[in-house]
């Protein structure tokens, strides 16, 4: 498997990411939305750990899945809360074992079947990544939030800590945006820091205006009122939201990539589509195929 730090530095890249399934259906789905995306030949694949306090799930199972029989850089993502050191020791070692060579390291949210559990070990996600640096020679992303995270004191004490972080990682990914204003004063920020770490922006297409209204309030991402507004005109016809959303999020990927970004990062809420289709515009902007194996 590949390194993300060398494919970044050969970029654009292009990548997927998914959840760890919570039940029989969920993992069907998912193996077939794998499968499918797999086809396309992207440069990474990652796959989430307790994202927003839900169940951790089956995330290892799914990367060795994606690592050993369709052949795809993974780059799971591991949140520190709510564990040991050597929990999370023994976790690092069984990517290592497996042939990994990439992390998102994360806080992470307390999981919401398990409220009562102790904080954990570890406080930042920056901690997590020197412990990881200690036991594996993985190339460590950290996440990063352009519009600033939900519970920063300030703006500029948020940047501070983002420009800490970054500078002890290979590369950011970002929670998904919908405005690449966003993404470029990021990134002059961070810039203005002495950071020039990697930063992908990440692109969620919008195809549930409730789910993403829901997510856009927890995470402090715009949700702009014309985007909204264009859903709910689409009513109850699903086609027409995933033209809207495919449309919307290829035109930002568009300019993301033309403002410099190293390459995009699609939020597939394990479906294929559109992030299928979505893949597919962007080959030219992007400077690279996604046609089907074979």
């Amino acid at each position: 498997m590949t390194s993300i730090a060398d494919l970044l530095a050969h970029g654009p890249t292009l990548s997927f990411e998914f959840s760890a399934p919570r039940d029989e259906e969920g993992a069907g789905r998912l193996d077939r939305t794998l499968a499918r995306l797999a086809e396309l030949r992207p440069s990474f694949m990652s796959v989430t750990y307790g994202a927003g306090g839900s169940s951790r799930g089956p995330t290892y199972e799914v990367v060795e899945h994606i690592h050993r029989d369709l052949d795809v850089t993974t780059m799971p993502h591991l949140t520190c809360v709510a564990h040991t050191r050597a929990e999370i020791e023994a976790i690092v070692e069984r990517y290592r074992a497996l042939g990994t060579q990439n992390i998102l390291a994360l806080h992470g949210d307390v999981p919401l079947d398990g409220p009562d559990q102790p904080a954990g070990d570890f406080t930042r996600a920056i901690d997590l990544v020197a412990f990881i640096r200690e036991r594996a020679s993985f190339a460590i992303g950290v996440a990063a939030h352009p519009e600033g995270h939900p519970r920063a004191e300030s703006r500029a004490a948020d940047l501070d800590h983002h420009a800490e972080k970054l500078r002890n990682a290979d590369f950011g990914m970002t929670q998904f945006l919908f405005s690449a204003h966003h993404y470029e004063r990021f990134v002059a920020e961070m810039a203005a820091r002495g950071v020039t770490t990697p930063i992908v922006p990440g692109v969620m297409p919008p195809t549930n205006v409730e789910g993403i209204a829901r997510m856009s309030a927890m995470n402090g991402t715009e949700f702009p009122a014309d985007l909204r507004t264009r859903l709910e005109s689409c009513g109850d016809d699903a086609a027409a939201r995933r033209e809207v959303a495919t449309e919307v999020a290829t035109r930002l990927g568009e300019e993301l990539l033309a403002a410099g970004a190293p390459g995009l990062h699609l939020y597939t809420l394990n479906f294929s589509e559109p992030a299928r289709t979505i893949a597919r515009n962007l080959e030219a902007a992007l400077g690279r195929g996604v046609e089907a194996r074979g």
